[in-house]
């Protein structure tokens, strides 16, 4: 899995997400030219297009959903502190072309965060969906193993953090837990997703996010670091963690994996390597 897929084209010109806190807001009104820069280094995660991280191998496609304050459009784009440059509907039209050319792969589009968006939005969001991908939908009543979906011409899976819409609509599956650490240090994260593992892993599609978070405190140590700076850093001992790991049902086991800059370090390779300890 990608974590905030779409973060590769965030627009540099946008304005703050409405969902950021009202200091950030400010200071991006009366310093742009210091404070935008500074949140395009700390917002980024990905590199790769949607496209080259399905051909890399992703498979979980983290959507953070948005409409713009004041816009009358029902345009709707990707948000992470600012917005993307393309749409959501563009992105979800990229997705079925490159399905339409790999007619064995299946994809987990996540649909989440949905700040600004009105019940009317939802119907305009979900409505697109349904008229996108059509039959390549799997509903949640079926049971989604490789050779039932290939059998009913299913590709996608949906999950979509709004449980009104999830009742009106059989294509649509639950939200699917992520296991966010929110930490800086490495081993911090992996002392976290440590402990939720011992949690007992849950019954159905679950996320581990291997992903470092920044806080202010860190972005004021670290002037001249990025996102990225941080996260090639911990990669290594990342690795080691993802290798050990095993799939399954057991408690301990993991599910979806998902990280930032997933094009490095053979991290979809390493991934897709556990599945031979099954």
């Amino acid at each position: 899995g990608s974590h905030d897929t779409m973060t590769y084209c965030l627009d540099k010109r946008s304005a703050v997400s409405g969902n950021e806190s009202k200091l950030v807001k400010f200071l991006s009104k009366c310093m742009p030219c210091i404070v935008h820069p500074i949140i395009m280094k700390w917002s980024t995660t990905q590199v790769l297009t949607v496209t080259e991280q399905l051909e890399a191998g992703v498979r979980y496609l983290d959507f953070r959903i948005a409409h713009k304050a004041n816009d009358p459009s029902t345009n709707l784009y990707f948000v992470h502190m600012v917005y993307t440059t393309v749409t959501v509907q563009d992105t979800l039209w990229e997705v079925l072309r490159w399905l339409e050319t790999h007619p064995q792969e299946v994809v987990i589009l996540a649909c989440r965060n949905f700040d600004g968006l009105t019940k009317r939005l939802h119907n305009h969001l979900v409505a697109c969906i349904k008229e996108i991908f059509q039959c390549k939908l799997c509903p949640r009543n079926v049971m989604p193993t490789l050779r039932t979906m290939w059998q009913l011409g299913h590709q996608v899976i949906v999950s979509y953090e709004e449980d009104v819409e999830l009742e009106k609509h059989c294509e649509l599956w639950p939200a699917i837990p992520y296991w966010w650490g929110n930490k800086t240090s490495t081993r911090a994260l992996i002392r976290y997703l440590e402990r939720m593992k011992q949690r007992g892993r849950p019954g159905k599609f679950f996320v581990a996010g291997i992903n470092l978070t920044e806080n202010l405190g860190y972005i004021l140590l670290h002037p001249f670091g990025s996102l990225k700076k941080m996260t090639l850093r911990s990669l290594p001992c990342l690795k080691i963690w993802i290798k050990q790991q095993c799939p399954g049902p057991k408690k301990e086991c993991i599910n979806i994996i998902a990280g930032d800059f997933i094009g490095n370090n053979d991290f979809v390779k390493d991934v897709i390597e556990l599945n031979t300890k099954l």
